[in-house]
């Protein structure tokens, strides 16, 4: 099992020294992390970081967890992954993701529409482009040459390279989607023992396109953090979910929301957001039971998280995507090492 590791957060980046990012990210490849991830909300984008990044590191492999579908047309994103690709020497992975309807329509005035068909067609438009056939296609959301207009199916002139297509996605329909037609799955809202829930729609899509779930990186995000205050920390995290629960979508579209609903959490979850609409927000938070948070991420004593680990493990996770704890270099590689330490045990 591998492990990545998060940059920043898109939302509140806090990105004012980027050269103490690149150290950490050079920290990280040191200490064999496989690859870095950066994130965008409405804040930091996800894509321009990554160039930096290329250029301070060797090895480490460069993620977008995730790009907003959406907020790039079909060609930016094919030249953009394809220059990424020749910055770091094919280090790079587009990570897409839907994103929310107040994000999309609200920052990026373009329509939330139907998520799944949209991110199923920018995909099969960018394998198309990176690979350097010409941009020709019919979809719903996308036409290439537009209809009636004077434009013209283009290949694109840079190198062409391989680039693997990550997709984040929590509903039934987009989980099969993701199986199907992405090279990976960037799988939020997690908890292992109800892990299935998400891995058998990801398998049926697998099915079509005669893969097996072998062939799909299954990369999993969560937060880490070695403590013997367990409860404690449990409700820290735990009161985190209710901003998730509340703010992460609109009342009728919250994805992570149903996402935990599907595995156990349906009657809280609705309660926490309910809560959360009517301005009770301190209540929201304190309602969200400490076991949703450990179980849906590393937080405990070395041997509690070993135990966590191969769960994960166990169940054909390929990758960990680690929220590392601590507000400085020092403090994240410590844990990142501790973390390492742990994974090569269960080899």
């Amino acid at each position: 099992m591998k492990i990545a590791v998060r940059s920043f957060n898109g939302v509140r980046s806090d990105a004012s020294d980027w050269n103490q990012i690149a150290e950490f990210a050079k920290e990280a490849e040191s200490l064999g992390a496989d690859s870095i991830w950066t994130s965008e909300a409405w804040g930091t984008d996800a894509i321009t970081p990554l160039a930096y990044l290329a250029a301070a590191t060797t090895k480490i492999r460069l993620g977008t967890g995730i790009v907003q579908v959406g907020s790039r047309t079909p060609g930016n994103l094919v030249m953009t992954s394809l220059t990424l690709q020749s910055m770091s020497g094919g280090r790079f992975i587009l990570g897409l993701g839907t994103s929310g309807p107040q994000v999309i329509e609200g920052f990026h005035g373009v329509t939330f529409g139907n998520p799944v068909l949209r991110t199923k067609e920018l995909l099969e438009i960018i394998k198309m482009g990176v690979s350097g056939e010409k941009l020709q296609y019919q979809g719903k959301y996308y036409q290439l040459p537009l209809d009636g207009g004077e434009g013209k199916a283009i290949r694109t002139s840079a190198k062409t390279w391989h680039v693997p297509v990550y997709v984040a996605s929590l509903g039934p329909s987009n989980l099969e989607m993701t199986g199907e037609k992405a090279d990976g799955w960037i799988g939020g809202c997690f908890i292992p023992e109800t892990g299935d829930v998400f891995l058998d729609k990801i398998r049926t899509g697998l099915s079509r396109s005669g893969r097996k779930i072998d062939d799909i990186d299954i990369l999993i995000p969560v937060s880490l953090e070695f403590t013997d205050e367990v409860e404690e920390a449990a409700k820290r995290h735990a009161r985190g979910y209710g901003f998730t629960f509340g703010a992460m979508g609109s009342v009728k579209n919250n994805f992570y929301k149903n996402a935990y609903a599907r595995q156990g959490y349906g009657e809280v979850v609705d309660v926490v957001q309910k809560l959360w609409v009517e301005g009770r927000r301190e209540e929201a938070r304190d309602m969200v039971p400490n076991d949703l948070a450990l179980k849906s991420n590393l937080i405990g004593t070395d041997n509690m998280i070993r135990e966590r680990l191969l769960l994960y493990k166990n169940l054909g996770v390929s990758t960990l995507k680690v929220d590392l704890p601590g507000d400085d270099i020092a403090s994240k590689s410590d844990a990142l090492g501790r973390l390492m330490d742990l994974v090569s045990d269960l080899d």
